[in-house]
């Protein structure tokens, strides 16, 4: 008796772990794709970060980015030993490095065509080796319209630039400067049979079709003043504000699951999204709905919190989603 009730406990835990487990896209890489300190009121994104607004919760993002690391220094480090360690049969790893292994200091330094390719091997052999199925992107590009490119040997220093009335002159041609490093993504994917989202292409199109004004719109560039926390403003031209970071989200979750079709059942679309940790487009349902143009309809899903709920009026036709995490009170 005691041993069909012992199985029968075991057959349970077992069904309750299965409902329970969710396809997990772990993802690696540098400040691009990062999560941010939102506790000052920065709005610098990466589009790792917002890619929860994109997947339905039969996905569930983590991840892992960095800022300033490369693919040496993701390894060095331990941070890849921890995602690895995580990875179950049928999960997803997305690696996207580049812009760090470019600079010179040797604690991130690699070569396209030696140590960085190593790495990247690597990182799709034992993501295999795990059960897991990993999906390639090279970087995105940088803002780099400039007639005379500024030599910049830290990305991250970016952080403590301010706004300048006088900005380096600016042409219309939007200028590569990831050079072959944005090439040997490309090759190991197809050497190795990798899903490969050529993330540089998507960007640089997206960017030069902007134009340079416009795509100052998607970066840190702000005025004095703008922002409490930055009073000084900033012009960086590497990392994305809450606009760009999802601008290029939905770019590239498209470009994912055109090479991942299995995916595509797990997207979603709303309107507007609301996070209380800066993963939305706003941080508050009063900045959502007020951002709904009168008389327009509107879903607004809402990713995690506990919130009130909108008193809105009769012939509003705005809804709300709340997705896993979110509560009304």
């Amino acid at each position: 008796m005691k041993k069909l009730i012992f199985a029968a406990l075991a057959l349970f835990v077992l069904s309750s772990f299965q409902q329970e487990r969710r396809t997990t896209i772990f993802m690696i890489g540098d400040s691009t794709m990062a999560d941010k300190d939102i506790s000052k009121g920065s709005p610098e994104r990466g589009w790792g970060m917002v890619l929860k607004c994109y997947f339905d919760d039969n996905i569930r993002i983590d991840n892992h980015a960095r800022n300033g690391r490369s693919s040496k220094s993701f390894i060095d480090e331990g941070l890849w030993e921890k995602v690895r360690r995580q990875i179950h049969p049928g999960d997803y790893v997305i690696i996207q490095f580049g812009h760090n292994d470019e600079k010179p200091q040797p604690q991130r330094h690699t070569d396209p065509g030696s140590t960085f390719d190593y790495n990247l091997r690597r990182f799709i052999r034992e993501t295999r080796e795990q059960g897991g199925i990993p999906i390639l992107m090279n970087a995105v590009v940088r803002r780099n319209f400039q007639k005379v490119a500024v030599k910049n040997d830290d990305d991250e220093a970016l952080r403590n630039t301010t706004y300048q009335q006088q900005a380096p002159e600016e042409g219309d041609s939007l200028v590569e400067t990831h050079g072959m490093y944005v090439v040997a993504p490309r090759d190991i994917a197809r050497e190795m049979n990798v899903a490969f989202v050529d993330a540089d292409s998507i960007t640089f199109n997206l960017e030069q079709r902007l134009g340079a004004e416009s795509t100052k719109q998607l970066h840190m560039w702000l005025k004095p003043g703008e922002i409490a926390s930055i009073p000084a403003g900033r012009q960086d031209n590497t990392h994305y504000n809450v606009k760009g970071a999802h601008t290029v989200a939905r770019l590239l979750r498209d470009a994912i699951v055109a090479e991942v079709p299995i995916l595509q059942k797990y997207t979603l679309n709303y309107d507007i999204a609301v996070s209380s940790e800066g993963r939305g487009d706003y941080m508050s349902l009063d900045e959502a709905i007020r951002a709904v143009p009168a008389g327009q309809s509107a879903t607004i899903q809402i990713l995690d919190g506990t919130w009130d709920k909108p008193v809105l009026p009769r012939k509003s036709k705005i809804q709300f989603i709340l997705r896993r995490n979110a509560n009304w009170k």
